[in-house]
C-alpha cells in the first residue's frame, strides 16, 4: 500500500490514536454496537458498569467475532465493535463504559503498546460529574432527537451542540439515575424535563459532499498527507490532464473550479447541471458545488473532519496559492465560519458517544438531486467520471454510516470487496464494489424499540417515470413500498423515518409541479412524495390499510426549515393518526426573506376559506399545521439551525414537540384547530 502513496509520510504519528468516535450505534437488550476510526489497527477493551458493582469486561482484536476491521490507509483504520451480552442491559438507568485501545500488532517501542483509554485520546469525552462515558438503554421511546442537513461552513450554529447541553443538564439533574428514560418514566407533564433520549435520528445530509468550503477542502488534503492514502486512478477526466489523485490535487482547477474538469462532449451541459449544480435554482437556492468531493480518500477524510476534533490537530488552514481575488475573499469568509464549526466538535463527539445514532442518507451525502429522475440517472451513471464520484460517496457512506445501522446487511463478502477497493482505489475491485453498491437494496432498517423505528430508503429504489425521463421519480418504487407495508402490518404504532417529508408545504409543492411541467425539475429540487402519482397513492394506501399502525410519527428533514403537521385521513372508517414532524437543518437554514414570503403565501392561498384550497384539496386528508410559539406574524415554518426533540406517551403519541435552536431558543409547536384544512 505504501509504494503508491501520493503524499509524504511525515507527521502522521502526531495524530491521536482515535481519529473519530466512538460513535454509539445500536443498543439492544443483549447487543451493543460501536464505530471507531483509529490511526492503527487496534485491540479493544470495553468495560461496562451497570451500577451493580459487577464490571463486565470485553476484549476484542481485529478478526475476532464482534471486531470487524477495514484498513483505508496507512494511518486510517475502521473498527466496528459488536458486543453480544450475557446479561441483559437494565432499562432506564445509566450504564457507564470504559474504552481502551492498544496496537493490534507488536511495535518497536514497548511504551507504544500500552493500553490507552479515552482519557489519553479524548479527554473531553466524559460529561462533568461522571467517571466515564455512558448511555441509557431506553427501549420504550419516551424521548428522541432528530435532524438533518449539517453543513460545516454554515454560520448559524450547530444543533448537536444543543444536544450536548441537553444531556449535560439531564445528567446534572440526575435524570439518567432516576429511571426517567426507561419503562418506568413519569406521566407526561408540561413542566417535566424530557426523558433521556432513546435515539438520535440523523435523517440525511450528515456531510455535504457536493458543497465543500475551500478551507475544508484544504484541510482534507492536508489530512490526507498525514494519513497516507494510496493514489486513486480516475477514469473519464484524461482530457483535463487528470489520471489519478495526484494529478487532481495539484491541478489548477482543484479549488473552486472542479466543474471545469468534466470532459467535453455533446451532453456536457447536462452533466455539469446534474453533478456540479451549474444551473441556478432561483426559487429556493443557488447551487454552489465547485469543490465537489471526487476521490474516495477525500470523502473518507471529510467524515473524520465533521465528526471529531482529533484530525484537526495541527492542521493549517492557510489558503492555497493561486486563488484570484474573488475566491480569496470567499475563502476568508468560509474559514471564519469553519473555525466556529471546529470549536463545536468536542461537544459533537461527546453527543455521538452517549446516544444511539441512527443514520440514513439523503442527496447531499452523495450529490445534489441524487436520482431525481430517470434522465438524471441515465446521464450521471452513463459517464465514468460522474459514476465514480457518486460511487465513491456511496462507498464512504457504507463504511461511515450504514455499517452500524444494521451490521448484518454488509456481509463478509461485501466487506471483503470494500477492503480490496480501499487497498487499490481505482482498480477493478473498486469498480466492482461501486457497481454492487449502486444495486444494493438493504440500506433501510428497523430497530426493535417501542414503538419500532423504521428507517426507509427514499433514494436508491425509486419509481421511475414511464411518461417522461425528465419527470421526477417516485421516492420509493412499488416493490419497496410493498415491503414497507409488510414491515408495518400489525404494529400498533411506529416511528417512520422518511428523509423527505411525506406531507409537505402545499405551495412549495405546487411551485415544484409547475417547474416540472415546464421541464425544469432540477431548478426547484422537485423531490416530494406527491410529485409522482403512483408513489403518492401507494404511500397513502399504506396509511389507510386496515392493519396499519394507528399512530404514525413521521420524522423528516431535507428542506432546511422545520414544521409540524397533524394529519387525519378520512374514508369509510377513520384512518390512523399521523404526525409529520420535520426538523432541518442541524447546521443549515433557508433564505429568511424567501421563506417568510412562501410561508405567508401558503397560509393565504391554502387557508380553510381559500377558493384555491377548495379546488385543489384532497378531500380525505385533513392537515392541521402547528404554530411555532414565539415566532412573529403567525408563521408556521421555523427557520434556524437546531435539533428536533419529540416526547411520546406510552402509546407512541407525541405529546410535546419542540425545536432546540442553536442560538439558545426553545420553540414549542402548538396545535391550532381553527387552521386545519383539507388537502
Amino acid at each position: 500500500m505504501t509504494s503508491n502513496t501520493p503524499f509524504p509520510r511525515e507527521g502522521g504519528d502526531s495524530l491521536p490514536l482515535v481519529l473519530a468516535g466512538p460513535i454509539l450505534k445500536r443498543v439492544e437488550a443483549t447487543r451493543l454496537v460501536f464505530w471507531l476510526a483509529t490511526r492503527v489497527p487496534a485491540r479493544v477493551r470495553i468495560g461496562l458498569d451497570y451500577g451493580d458493582g459487577r464490571p463486565r469486561m470485553h476484549e476484542l482484536a481485529p478478526g475476532d467475532p464482534g471486531c470487524t476491521h477495514l484498513a483505508a490507509a496507512e494511518r486510517l483504520h475502521y473498527l466496528l465493535l459488536e458486543l453480544e451480552l450475557q446479561d441483559e442491559l437494565p432499562a432506564g438507568r445509566w450504564i457507564g463504559y470504559t474504552l481502551s485501545l492498544a496496537a493490534a500488532a507488536p511495535v518497536a517501542n514497548p511504551d507504544a503498546d500500552a493500553w490507552q483509554d479515552w482519557r489519553a485520546w479524548a479527554p473531553d469525552l466524559c460529561y462533568p460529574g461522571r467517571a466515564s462515558p455512558g448511555f441509557v438503554f431506553a427501549p420504550q421511546v419516551r424521548s428522541l432527537l432528530h435532524g438533518s442537513c449539517r453543513k460545516p461552513h454554515h454560520d448559524g450554529g450547530d444543533g448537536l451542540v444543543r444536544v450536548d447541553g441537553l444531556l449535560a443538564a439531564l445528567l446534572e439533574a440526575g435524570a439518567a439515575d432516576r429511571g426517567l428514560a426507561g419503562d418506568e418514566g413519569p406521566a407526561p407533564a408540561e413542566s417535566a424535563a424530557p426523558a433521556w433520549p432513546s435515539v438520535l435520528v440523523m435523517t440525511g445530509d450528515q456531510i455535504y459532499a457536493d458543497d465543500v468550503a475551500g478551507p475544508m477542502l484544504v484541510a482534507i488534503h492536508r489530512l490526507l498527507e498525514r494519513l497516507g492514502f494510496p493514489s486513486e486512478r480516475i477514469a473519464g477526466a484524461e482530457e483535463a490532464g487528470v489520471s489519478d489523485a495526484r494529478d487532481l490535487y495539484r491541478h489548477p482547477a482543484c479549488y473552486y473550479a472542479r466543474d471545469t474538469l468534466l470532459p467535453r462532449h455533446e451532453r456536457n451541459y447536462a452533466l455539469i447541471e446534474i453533478l456540479f449544480g451549474g444551473v441556478e435554482k432561483p426559487v429556493f437556492t443557488s447551487a454552489s458545488a465547485h469543490n465537489h468531493l471526487i476521490t474516495l480518500a477525500e470523502v473518507l477524510a471529510m467524515y473524520l473532519l465533521v465528526w471529531s476534533p482529533a484530525p484537526w490537530r495541527a492542521l493549517e488552514l492557510a489558503p492555497p496559492p493561486g486563488l484570484d481575488a474573488e475566491d480569496a475573499a470567499l475563502y476568508a469568509r468560509e474559514q471564519q465560519a469553519l473555525e466556529a464549526f471546529i470549536a463545536d466538535l468536542p461537544a459533537v463527539r461527546r453527543v455521538l458517544a452517549h446516544i444511539p445514532v441512527a443514520m440514513i442518507f439523503d442527496d447531499h451525502d452523495i450529490t445534489d438531486d441524487w436520482n431525481l429522475s430517470r434522465e438524471w440517472e441515465e446521464i450521471a451513471y452513463g459517464h465514468d467520471f460522474s459514476r465514480r464520484i457518486i460511487g465513491n460517496a456511496l462507498l464512504a457512506y457504507a463504511i461511515n454510516q450504514a455499517w452500524g445501522n444494521r451490521p448484518e446487511a454488509l456481509d463478509d463478502d461485501t466487506l471483503e470487496r470494500l477492503q480490496h477497493s480501499l487497498a487499490a482505489p481505482g482498480g477493478p475491485a473498486h469498480e466492482e464494489s461501486i457497481a454492487r453498491l449502486l444495486k444494493f437494496e438493504q440500506w433501510h432498517y428497523t430497530w426493535p424499540t417501542t414503538p419500532p423505528l423504521v428507517v426507509i430508503d427514499t433514494r436508491t429504489q425509486r419509481w421511475r417515470s414511464e411518461y417522461a425521463a425528465r419527470r421526477p421519480s417516485g421516492l420509493m418504487d412499488w416493490e419497496a413500498l410493498t415491503d414497507l407495508q409488510h414491515t408495518l402490518r400489525g404494529l400498533p404504532a411506529v416511528l417512520l423515518v422518511s428523509p423527505a417529508p411525506i406531507f409537505g408545504v402545499k405551495l412549495i409543492e405546487a411551485i415544484q409541479r409547475v417547474f416540472t411541467w415546464f421541464g425544469h425539475p432540477l431548478m426547484v429540487d422537485a423531490e416530494n412524495w406527491m410529485a409522482h402519482p403512483g408513489a403518492a397513492e401507494a404511500i397513502l394506501n399504506i396509511f389507510r390499510h386496515r392493519r396499519t399502525p394507528q399512530h404514525f410519527v413521521v420524522l423528516s428533514g431535507d428542506v432546511h426549515y422545520s414544521f409540524v403537521y397533524d394529519v387525519e385521513l378520512r374514508g369509510r372508517v377513520r384512518g390512523p393518526d399521523i404526525w409529520q414532524i420535520c426538523s432541518s437543518g442541524v447546521r443549515n437554514g433557508f433564505p429568511p426573506r424567501l421563506l417568510a414570503v412562501l410561508d405567508h403565501a401558503n397560509r393565504w392561498l391554502y387557508s380553510p376559506r381559500s377558493p384555491l384550497n377548495w379546488f385543489t384539496r384532497r378531500r380525505r386528508m385533513r392537515v392541521i399545521p402547528r404554530q411555532p410559539e414565539g415566532i412573529p406574524h403567525g408563521r408556521r415554518l421555523l427557520n434556524g439551525s437546531g435539533i428536533g426533540l419529540v416526547e411520546l406517551d406510552d402509546e407512541g403519541v407525541p405529546w410535546r414537540v419542540r425545536e432546540l435552536l442553536a442560538d439558545g431558543r426553545e420553540v414549542f409547536f402548538s396545535r391550532r384547530e381553527e387552521e386545519s384544512h383539507w388537502h
